[in-house]
Order: structure tokens, then sequence, then C-alpha cells
């Protein structure tokens, strides 16, 4: 544990480092709440002018109001410098702040907030601390002493007070009528409780790792499975070598907090989630991360409102030193790509893009359900990029098609390897499930028992055979929804598309990319070859250099 606080402790100090050199001051800073060192108050003005020179406590209004009607930035919005405490509780807030329990009806449409909007929250306090007194008149208060603003003092991940888990264990009645009111539409919304929440409720016993379980997702490890054969082996090297670690989790998870708190200098009550391959099961240690931005409850017009949220986050991001290369990509669902310096990750920001929270937590179901999908899984995706066609932006396939595809196949072999969680589990992938309950729907869900006992480098084989020489391309869509192919529908989402790939939530087609023939000649080209080649050498060398390929992880 000492070890990894350390870690953390150098990630957090690199953000700080570039905080002080944007304040261009050599004096100590001392930024927390109660530091009497006296040396805050003769460096903060100078600070603030240099790190945000546009600053509306400068005078000036740091962005000009949009010419939307239905969007209204705040103007007022001071800068907050926070201090190294709170920069090191943001890795152990990772998991509430980013899929927190509040609902998203409870965001405003946009980001102003009015101070006539007042929350009425669940009263956790205990009786025995109401008589204690709430002013700390002057003095650091004491750890026994509560005032009005305890909950939001508290950690994001602490738990609740003693007295109301207490009660809500005892009394489940209690704890189902303890609801936040939500004044703006009149509905209200009682608290989800979690297995973090209180040591009475027991651990799930399903086969996905729980987010609140444990510090990072990752850090749980799931059963490999064994390998005789050459082909079994080198795939099952190559995934235990390229895997998404632990502190890969982490880099991503910091810079999301570090970016929340400077996106909500514009929307409040925005979230940023962490999405993708970061969290679904199958990263590998050089992926991308993908963050979705949450501004309103519901779709936002892709063609509009996004663009104009993206425009002035990437403005913001111009002024933090830690962000390089913010471009904002005009496509059907518009993304504003960057990198961070901290990590060197680069990462892929949408606006209430939140089919893609919903599918990361039923890849993920995928990804733990059966213990031969990640390896398999991260050996294609690794081999499509060898051969340039895992690339959406060029016209080929993304990582999400591949994966949906090979998921596919697994479905509909004689024997499956893996279920249709959608059908056998409808409840827990609802669709209409609401966001910040969409982690906790697949807690319980079981370990699948297949009876194929095909080996990973069987599976490979018959992966790529299936897409060269059986699946029909011209009639059929990929479904994992259904576990089948489907009749291409003949509306213009799929006709004349070259492959069609059913997304499982929202019906769009994933490979809507692949528009060009030759794009699609190829792609059927490099299947054909490949499985040819590793029916004959059995040896994955043959379609992948394994040795180059764990070099660039």
């Amino acid at each position: 544990m000492l070890k990894k606080s350390n870690k953390i402790n150098k990630l957090n100090e690199k953000y700080k480092c570039y905080i002080l050199k944007a304040g261009q001051t050599k004096t100590t800073i001392y930024l927390g709440g109660n530091d009497r060192c006296g040396q805050q108050n003769k460096c903060l003005d100078s600070v603030k002018k240099s790190m945000f020179p546009s600053s509306s406590i400068l005078g000036r209004p740091p962005y000009k109001r949009g010419t939307s009607s239905d969007f209204q930035i705040p103007l007022n919005l001071a800068p907050a410098l926070f201090s190294q405490q709170q920069l090191i509780e943001s890795e152990c807030n990772s998991r509430n702040s980013n899929f927190h329990s509040v609902p998203l009806n409870a965001l405003s449409c946009f980001p102003s907030v009015s101070s006539s909007h007042n929350w009425n929250h669940v009263n956790h306090t205990s009786p025995q601390a109401s008589a204690v007194p709430t002013t700390s008149q002057g003095r650091k208060r004491r750890s026994g002493e509560h005032c009005p603003f305890d909950i939001k003092r508290q950690r994001f991940q602490s738990p609740l007070p003693q007295a109301a888990v207490a009660t809500a264990a005892s009394s489940p009645a209690a704890a189902t009528h303890s609801v936040v009111h939500l004044q703006s539409e009149g509905r209200s919304c009682a608290p989800a409780f979690s297995a973090a929440s209180s040591p009475q409720t027991p651990k799930p016993s399903g086969c996905v790792p729980p987010l609140r379980g444990s510090p990072y997702p990752e850090l749980i490890d799931s059963p490999i499975p064994t390998a005789k054969d050459k082909l079994s082996q080198q795939i099952l090297q190559l995934f235990q070598t390229c895997q998404q670690q632990s502190d890969d989790l982490e880099k991503k998870e910091l810079c999301r907090a570090e970016l929340q708190r400077e996106i909500q200098r514009l929307f409040p009550q925005s979230r940023v989630y962490l999405a993708g391959s970061s969290l679904n099961g199958f990263g590998s240690r050089s992926s991308d991360a993908d963050l979705c931005l949450v501004v309103q409850e519901g779709p936002a017009d892709q063609r509009t409102n996004a663009i104009y949220i993206l425009s002035l986050v990437q403005q913001l991001f111009y002024r933090l030193s830690y962000i390089e290369r913010p471009r904002l990509i005009r496509a059907k669902v518009p993304i504003l790509k960057f990198r961070d310096k901290v990590s060197g990750v680069e990462f892929d920001l949408n606006v209430n893009n939140v089919v893609g929270i919903r599918n990361t937590f039923l890849l993920r179901t995928y990804a733990f359900i059966e213990n031969r999908v990640r390896p398999l899984i991260l050996v294609v995706k690794k081999w499509a990029r060898h051969h340039g066609i895992n690339d959406a932006s060029r016209g080929t396939l993304s990582s999400y098609s591949l994966v949906l595809m090979v998921l596919h196949y697994l479905q509909t072999l004689p024997e499956p390897v893996v279920p249709c969680l959608q059908k056998e589990y409808p409840e827990c992938f609802n669709s209409a499930m609401q966001l910040h309950l969409v982690h906790e729907g697949p807690r319980n869900v079981p370990q699948y028992h297949s009876k194929n006992q095909s080996t990973i480098g069987d599976l490979l084989l018959g992966f790529l055979k299936y897409y060269a020489t059986v699946f029909n391309w011209d009639k059929y869509m990929i479904s994992v929804r259904e576990a089948k192919a489907l009749p291409k529908p003949g509306n213009n989402e799929w006709k004349n598309k070259f492959i069609c790939v059913e997304e499982p939530f929202d019906g769009t087609n994933t490979a809507r990319a692949v528009h060009e023939k030759m794009k699609f000649d190829g792609i059927k080209t490099e299947f054909m070859e490949s499985w040819q080649q590793l029916q004959i050498r059995k040896d994955l060398n043959a379609i992948l250099p394994v040795r180059a390929t764990i070099q660039k992880r």
C-alpha cells in the first residue's frame, strides 16, 4: 500500500509541477485549507494572474457568451486552486466520482445553476451528532464535530456515518424511504447502497470484478486458461505482457479526475466518465482512453450542441499546461483528441454519448464471464492493427467493431463459448436503466461454464476462417444482441454498406467507416491470407511478430 501511495504521490507532484510552472514563481505555495504558513496570501494573486490571465476575477470574462439560446455559459466562475491533499484524494475518490449515486435527471439541462436550486439532502447525521455545536468558532474543527456541510466534506468513497449505515442495514424500509427530492422535476430518487458502503452487505457473487470493491477494477486478477499447444502459449504470453496494468489505469483515472474539476468550471454539474477499453477489460498498455462528458440527461445533438460544447472545452484545454494538442474531430460523434503530458496517454472526449458507457459494462461482463475471451480479443486487436485494418479514421474497422465480431463468432459456435447476455439477463442490461446504476447491473451475472473445450489457438484459427469463408457479408449483419447473423435491413443505415455490425443498445452500424470497396476487399484479403498461413504453420509469428508486438505493448 505504501509503495502504491508513493507512486500516486509522484504522479500528483507532476501535476503540481505544471501548476507551479504556470505560476512562474519560486516561492513555495501552500494551498491547503488549514495551512498556517502565511505564504499563501503572499503568492496567490501572482499565481492567479499568471495561470488565469482571462479570469473574471481580474475583470475579464473567461469566455464570450455563445450565440445559441440553448446554452448559458457561466461568466463569473472563479478559478480554484487545489491542495496536494485534494489531488491525492482524487485517486481514492475515483469510483464514486466516476459512477456516483446521483441520478442524471438531477443534472440541469446546461451549466448555469441558479441560487434557488436547493437540494434537500438526506439527513445522515446521527442524533448524538446533532447535539454537537456546528460552528468551529475560528478554530480547527475537531473530528467529533459536525457541520451543515459534512456531506460535502466527506470523501466520495467514504462510508456513510455509522448511525445511517446501521439504520440502513437493520431496516431496509428506512433505506427505501430515504430519498433525495428533485425540486426541478418534482420527483424523488432513493439512494443506492453499494457493497462498499456497508460492511454488512455481502460481496457480489458474479464473475465481473466490482468497481467499488477495490481501488481499481484491474487489480483483481482473473484466472488465465492453461495452454498446452504452442499457438495458445504464444497468445497467452502476448496477453499477459500487453494487457492493461493497474498503474496504467491509475494514470488515466488521475487525469480524468483533474479534467473533471477543470471542466466543472464551465459546466458545474457535469461529470466526466472513463469508458471504452480502459474499463471493459480489453485494454492494452498502449490503449488510448475514452472519456464521456455528460452535461444533461438524455442525448445531445451531436451536430450542433456537442460541437459547441467541445469547442468551449478545447479553449479551456489550451490554457492547461499539462494538456497538449487538443484537436476537435467533427465526425458523426464528434470528439476532442488530446494528450496528457504527465501520463503520456492519448484521450478521446465525447459529449453525452452515453451508449458508450452502457456498452462498456456489457463488454466488461463478456470479458470476465469466460476466461478465454480476453486473450483472444487482445490478440485479434493486435493482429488487425499490425495488418492495417484497425483504424476507423482511415476507413477500416474500429476496435469496438472487432470486439463485437469476436463475440458474435463465440456466440454462434455449435457449442457457444459465451452466452447472449442481453437475452439471458435483460434486466441487467436494460437500455432504459439510469446511468448511475449501469455499473451495478451485471454484478451478479455468474460465470459461464461452456461445454466448448477448444483451445485459444483453435478459437483464433476458427475466427479467421469464419469471416474469411463462412460469413456472408452481402446479406447479413452481425448481432451480439441476438447472438446470430440477421438479414440486413433495407434502410439507409445499412443499405449498400460493406460491413454491418449492430451496436447492441442503439442499433446503429459500428462499422459504417468501411465505406470504400477497396478497403473492404483489403479486410477480406487479410482474413483469408492470415487464416491460410496460420492453418499451415500453427505459429502466431506467421501472422503477427510476437516479439516486436510485445516490445510495443
